[in-house]
């Protein structure tokens, strides 16, 4: 089936993209047949969600099952109020800020009994949920189906991003089986700053907008890590 023609609307809001050399119109074309989805509607999944519905993403899924709490609102920018259910207001957001986008709310906690039906109807998945469990089941639904998998973590000042990808290392190689919850510290208990999340959220976005549209190398055997009290990027391969 040939690609709609961009409508006045979305020629004008994507403009930038148009002429951006190696972007360009069949960029934005692959951008509007996009399906993705995020999981976690926090404080990754907040700016990640807001890039890709800025960006053009055609169908954009948020898989959360949680509500919006107050001490959320200092890191999850797609959030204005607490007491809401996190995909809701996530999907709220998008529809003000990109009407050209189809949402899909997954409201619900993934699980090894439904991860892969919800992951079965995207092309890539942005995992930005702050649990190994959860993790797991979402690296292993996303393996199965072959598809790509943008993945971040941020902890204190520390942040990192990988993509994981068929044919590329797998979620194992990262984080083995014997790591678990208990090993990792939670933002509950040592606290998190805000900005951190913005980071990490946007870099996930920049690289599912690079496996979308082949722009670039993605970070597929690379961990690209920041260390926001010092303001220095490193990187190594697995």
């Amino acid at each position: 089936m040939a690609d709609k023609p961009f409508s006045p609307d979305e020629t004008r809001r994507y403009a930038r993209h148009l002429v951006l050399k190696g972007m360009g119109g069949a960029g934005q074309q692959a951008l509007k047949r996009a399906r993705v989805l995020v999981v976690g509607a926090g404080g990754l999944g907040s700016p990640a969600i807001a890039y890709l519905a800025g960006a053009g993403v055609g169908r954009l899924g948020i898989a959360d099952h949680d509500t919006v709490s107050l001490s959320n609102l200092h890191r999850q920018i797609v959030h204005s109020q607490p007491g809401l259910g996190k995909a809701a207001s996530a999907g709220e957001f998008v529809a003000r800020l990109n009407p050209h986008v189809g949402i899909v709310l997954h409201e619900q906690r993934l699980d090894a009994g439904n991860a892969e039906a919800v992951l079965a109807d995207y092309d890539l998945v942005l995992d930005g949920t702050d649990n190994l469990a959860t993790r797991r089941v979402v690296a292993a639904a996303a393996e199965r189906l072959g598809l790509p998998l943008v993945s971040g973590a941020v902890s204190l000042f520390d942040g990192q991003v990988t993509v994981f990808s068929p044919g590329g290392p797998r979620f194992a190689a990262l984080y083995p089986q014997e790591a678990d919850d208990g090993d990792l510290p939670g933002c509950e208990t040592t606290g998190i700053i805000g900005p951190l999340t913005g980071v990490i959220g946007a870099l996930m976005a920049m690289e599912a907008i690079k496996l979308i549209t082949g722009i670039g190398e993605p970070l597929i055997g690379r961990v690209l890590t920041y260390d926001g009290r010092n303001g220095r990027f490193s990187e190594f391969s697995f």
